[in-house]
This record gives C-alpha cells, structure tokens and sequence, in this order.
C-alpha cells in the first residue's frame, strides 16, 4: 500500500503518486485492477489499487495497539490499520463487493469513470 500525502493539497499527492502507480502497471501489467478505472468489477484473483480517505474508517477502531513500543499507533499507522481492518469487516460480511460497485446515477458513474470514486463512499 501507497500512501502519498502533501498536508493541504490533493494536486501534489497526485502528481507524487501517479509515477508510482504507472511503474506498478508497467512491473505487474494486469495483475492488477485499478478501481474503478479497470472496471467497477474486480476480477477474480487480481490484486487491487483503489483510493480510499482514511478519515471515513479512523473513528470507528480504538487508537491503542499493545504491540506498539509507546502503547498507541501514530495517525498514519492507524490510518492504515483502520482501513484494512475495515476492508476485512467488510469482506467477512460480504459487503465489500457492494462498495466496489456504488448506487450511482448514469451521470455520476459516467464521471467517475473518468475522475475515479473513492473505496468506501456509497
């Protein structure tokens, strides 16, 4: 996982972020499925790469980590282990195909599939 962010501005995350994304495609081809640009289906047996904002899932699990030297995970730490633990919820639950494929309008999907959606907003 990827986690590219300039404090205050989306455009510099993005110009940062999307050289790496390219070198993934070139390194791995279709490997993997970048949602939803790849298609809002994910395909059986392929990795995948999707935006997610990490602000939705990082109140929803306690900070604390006993693993952790000072007892609680950094923002970025938490940050990440709230999403994951959410993407598995979701997955056990068998709701994770919902969100990969949102209720949208004709229009909306028709811009999304150009400016792309975020993991997790329904």
């Amino acid at each position: 996982m990827f986690w590219f962010d300039v404090q205050g501005s989306v455009a510099k995350s993005t110009h940062a972020g999307l050289p790496w994304l390219w070198s993934i495609r070139q390194e791995v081809g279709e490997r993997v499925h970048f949602w939803p640009f790849d298609g809002w289906q994910v395909p059986d047996h392929k990795s995948v790469i999707a935006e997610v904002y990490p602000s939705i899932f990082r109140h929803r699990y306690p900070h604390e980590d006993p693993t952790s030297p000072h007892g609680k995970r950094t923002a970025d730490e938490h940050d990440a282990y709230a999403t994951a633990r959410w993407l598995a919820e979701m997955d056990a639950r068998g709701f994770l195909e919902r969100y990969f494929n949102p209720p949208l309008t004709d229009a909306e999907r028709r811009v999304a599939d150009l400016e792309g959606w975020i993991l997790g907003i329904m």
